[in-house]
């Protein structure tokens, strides 16, 4: 029998994010050797790489970091929350990280072509899968810059690390905690849209049809369907434009207004949320 313990078998587990069973046969293999059993698990995951290629990664976690005036988010993923909260995923995104901060990166074809310790993104995704057994993706990125950069991170679970995450630039002086709160708001409220400008045409003219349409379908007066219309699509906007929505904080203003009552103005954002 392996010289191996239960706390053997816990710490292999927590250092590599594998498998009871996995861990087990790897001691097993390795007559209790931590090092050549993590190097056993680590081959046997690179010799199921292509078995994992169609398999779903639903888990995961953002990381987030400002430098300089730039703000980056990173979502990576796999395919259980016990590799997501496993302290090697967890390095893993923290190096995916570096490489997008060092390079200044803002998409994800650059990202993933981007280095960290002389290796590439794309490299450390396959040799992360392999050291876990799961399938790991590298799925988005943003990158916002202003004045003044907010990063909010927030856990979904106690039990995991951040699944949400939240840039939102602002100018305007001494406006942290404000930029905060509203952060703290994008988090909770998911606005799609920084202002009614940057909404696009497409998006703008398919409400206004499905406003149109639903209104003649109610039997409404086509003399009254335009304002019907106008005000269907003030509550379009309202619902998915982040300076329209009602403040989470206090509802009595729209998010416009109270940034705007703290001397700032939004100019970006980005959120992620793992999965959505």
């Amino acid at each position: 029998m392996a010289n191996y313990t239960a706390k053997d078998i816990k710490e292999l587990r927590e250092r590599t994010g594998a498998g009871m069973l996995d861990v087990k046969k790897a001691l097993d293999e390795a007559d209790g050797d931590q090092q050549k059993a993590m190097e056993i698990i680590r081959v046997k995951g690179l010799k199921g790489v292509t078995k994992r290629e169609g398999r779903t990664t639903a888990e995961g976690i953002v990381v987030g970091r400002v430098e300089g005036g730039k703000g980056y988010l990173v979502e990576v993923n796999s395919e259980t929350d016990f590799v997501a909260k496993s302290d090697p995923f967890i390095a893993f995104g923290e190096k995916v990280m570096d490489a997008a901060v060092a390079g200044d990166v803002a998409d994800l074809d650059a990202l993933l072509a981007a280095e960290v310790d002389g290796k590439k993104v794309s490299d450390l995704v396959t040799e992360t899968g392999a050291l876990l057994g799961e399938k790991v993706v590298v799925r988005r990125i943003a990158r916002v810059e202003g004045n003044n950069v907010e990063l909010y991170l927030h856990r979904t679970s106690k039990d995991l690390p951040a699944q949400v995450g939240v840039l939102l630039a602002v100018d305007g002086e001494n406006v942290t905690e404000a930029a905060h709160d509203v952060a703290v708001h994008i988090a909770a409220m998911s606005p799609s849209f920084l202002s009614r400008e940057e909404v696009d045409a497409e998006t703008v003219a398919n409400e206004q049809r499905v406003a149109e349409e639903t209104a003649k379908a109610e039997g409404k007066p086509e003399k009254i369907i335009p304002k019907i219309v106008e005000g269907r699509m003030n509550g379009f906007y309202k619902e998915s434009v982040l300076v329209d929505q009602d403040f989470a904080k206090d509802s009595k203003v729209s998010v416009g207004e109270f940034l705007s009552g703290a001397g700032a103005t939004a100019t970006g954002f980005a959120r992620f949320r793992v999965g959505a």
